[in-house]
């Protein structure tokens, strides 16, 4: 995982639970910030790394907001969708959450702080569709993004079939009006879940995509009283996780 920004920098450097592998500083940083990051760098082990400013851009992946430096950190559970599979016993109970079309790192944060604190055993981030997990998803999820059992595949479509395969059943989170006036999928907190579920939550604007939603075995829906509409993405993810907790024992 690449961290940028002096302060998430900082701060994965001051964290012993982190493997950090490397810290490059740009060419052309004032003298404290030199001091800083060097000492910072030399207390973990590691020697300070320089590079062009454009060239941090680049490993960054946000020229706006690296301010010059970057850290390469080993994020211990995150890992391919594929290897979480492969690793999993075989009829083996799992709860993953799936991430669908969400923007926001906001959400994001938040989501990955409620699935590690609910014991959830993965959540699918797709590299496709979703914010990288940067400075905003970090700072939302009070650095337990660091920790969270992220799991990856290239879109959330190709997620939920290798899922799928794996013998969990695909259920979506809807709103309670998304299947027509005067229908509501069933209630998430007396539908039948089985051992092994994957549920999916869907974006802040759009909800579930199609693509996403063609490959569902169903939904269910969290009831809301009259007047409201709908909750806030990392919201309804929240009441999910500790529901899908809670029916573990």
């Amino acid at each position: 995982m690449t961290v940028y920004g002096r302060k998430p920098v900082l701060e994965a450097l001051g964290d012993p639970a982190l493997e950090v592998d490397k810290v490059v500083l740009a060419e052309g940083a004032d003298r404290d910030a030199v001091r800083t990051f060097t000492e910072a760098a030399r207390a973990r082990g590691l020697v300070l790394q320089r590079a062009s400013a454009q060239r941090v851009k680049v490993l960054a992946g946000n020229g706006r907001q690296d301010q010059g430096v970057l850290a390469d950190v080993v994020a211990p559970r995150m890992r391919p969708i594929e290897h979480f599979l492969a690793d999993l016993p075989d009829h083996a109970d799992a709860r993953v959450l799936v991430l669908d079309g969400l923007t926001n790192p906001a959400n994001v944060g938040m989501i990955l702080r409620s699935a590690t604190g609910a014991g959830l055993e993965g959540v699918l981030l797709p590299r496709r569709g979703a914010p990288a997990i940067d400075p905003l998803v970090i700072k939302a999820s009070a650095g337990v993004a660091f920790h969270a059992p992220v799991l990856r595949a290239r879109s959330a479509a190709d997620g939920l079939a290798a899922l799928a395969e794996a013998g969990f059943v695909l259920l979506g989170l809807d709103g309670p009006g998304a299947a027509g006036p005067g229908t509501a999928p069933p209630s998430l907190f007396e539908a039948e879940l089985p051992g092994r579920v994957a549920l999916v939550v869907g974006g802040e604007t759009d909800g579930i995509t199609d693509d996403v939603r063609g490959e569902l075995h169903g939904t269910v829906t969290i009831p809301l009283a009259p007047g409201v509409e709908s909750l806030n993405a990392a919201v309804a993810a929240s009441v999910a996780c500790f529901e899908l907790a809670r029916r573990r024992g």
